[in-house]
């Protein structure tokens, strides 16, 4: 791509896969809080090695269960080469042929062409191929594979759909090294998509979030019941943290005084905050927040 694109036009509603099939796209602004064919957590296979066991991101092991369960991924977000070696194991041979394939592809035809190239066709394609429990991680591979920068990854998750665009934010612990990408999780937390909004607070938002913005993005999981579980880092980063811990107590004293009942994961995070004391003006890195 030869620049940073201040807007970003949407793609077509219509593209060919790989065998000329033709695949609607729908309208990409309607995408934000609609699943899509691959959305269906029911479908997700626990063993996912993109999502891995959501219990590893915070330390915590399942109640009575005391490791992860076989097979799944050790961490929320394994190396390339581990979740490359892990989708092979999984994959029928015919979706694994056609992985092989598209990663090829995209490893000789890289970066962006023209209105759209032909590896952002695979991501498109992924899901129906396969299958929805692994489309994101052949999405990651696809994105590695065609050395998606900045921009590329820009134009992916603004054109792209909540398939997509969840596919890049799984992506950025990986392929993008400093906070350049930030707008991408900054949009992905003012959705109301629950799935995007779990794959928004994994480990390059924990690199890089300032904390005004990081504290925020807990509150958001609580109150659109994503797990906290999903927030990678999270004990590192709420030990400690008054200012956190002032924000939870206002939030459950709202939800109580409103009659509703305050979500079990606040208590939790509530406790990581006392699990240690901050260092002295550490609370309030940019003063009270509201």
């Amino acid at each position: 791509m030869t620049g940073h694109r201040a807007t970003h036009a949407p793609r077509t509603d219509s593209i060919q896969d790989s065998h000329g099939t033709t695949e609607d796209r729908g309208d990409p602004a309607d995408r934000d809080a609609t699943p899509s064919a691959d959305d269906n957590p029911a479908d997700r296979d626990a063993t996912d090695p993109v999502h891995g066991n959501p219990a590893s991101r915070t330390g915590s092991t399942p109640s009575g269960t005391g490791s992860t369960p076989s097979g799944t991924a050790p961490a929320a977000s394994p190396s390339l080469d581990d979740l490359r070696r892990q989708l092979a194991a999984r994959l029928e041979p015919a979706a694994r042929a056609w992985l092989d394939h598209a990663l090829d592809e995209a490893a000789a035809h890289p970066g962006t062409h023209g209105p759209i190239s032909a590896w952002e066709l695979r991501l498109a394609e992924a899901g129906r191929r396969c299958g929805a429990a692994h489309a994101d991680a052949a999405r990651v591979l696809i994105l590695d594979a065609a050395r998606a920068d900045t921009d590329a990854l820009s134009r992916v998750y603004f054109q792209g759909t909540a398939d997509e665009r969840r596919a890049v934010l799984h992506a950025l612990p990986h392929l993008v090294s400093g906070p350049g990408a930030l707008p991408l999780v900054e949009d992905a937390l003012r959705t109301n998509d629950t799935r995007l909004l779990a794959a928004a607070t994994g480990p390059y938002a924990a690199r890089h979030l300032d904390p005004h913005a990081w504290r925020h993005a807990v509150l958001k999981c609580l109150f659109t019941g994503v797990p906290v579980d999903e927030v990678a880092n999270l004990p590192e980063r709420a030990r400690g943290d008054g200012e956190l811990a002032r924000m939870l107590a206002d939030y459950a004293a709202e939800r109580t005084a409103a009659g509703r009942a305050v979500p079990e994961d606040l208590h939790r995070v509530l406790d990581l905050t006392e699990s240690a004391p901050g260092a002295p003006g550490a609370d309030h890195p940019h003063g009270k927040e509201s």
